[in-house]
């Protein structure tokens, strides 16, 4: 496919991934697979979007691995310090999901780069 073709939206896109991936590879992060990063950022977004997930939930996810994977990915998030669980009181049996501050440090410090490299590029 030429660069006649694509489109403005698809080229604002791609260049977002683009720097989404640079930004994500720099040595000062944790080291993630792309299978932690994206399970990670799928208990993040949910989180974010005031709909913290539980573990079963996240076990549920399909599109990402089996749910003996993705358990052993929880546990990974885990001892990394990415990932917290916690329990309401009225119900012991669900474990919920959160980002640590540890995550949510590592997610501002992307959005600060991302900022700074559309600066630089603008």
């Amino acid at each position: 496919m030429n660069s006649q073709c694509k489109s403005a939206s698809a080229n604002a896109y791609l260049r977002f991934l683009q720097l989404a991936r640079s930004i994500q590879e720099l040595p000062d992060g944790p080291q993630l697979d792309a299978n932690e990063k994206a399970l990670l950022e799928e208990i993040a977004l949910r989180w974010f979007e005031n709909r913290v997930m539980t573990v079963r939930e996240a076990i549920g996810l399909a599109h990402l691995g089996s749910p003996a994977t993705l358990h052993k990915r929880i546990t990974r998030l885990r001892q990394k310090d990415l990932l917290k669980t916690f329990n309401q009181p009225e119900d012991k049996r669900a474990k919920y999901l959160i980002p640590t501050d540890q995550t949510i440090a590592m997610f501002r410090d992307f959005g600060k780069k991302m900022s700074s490299a559309i600066t630089s590029a603008a």
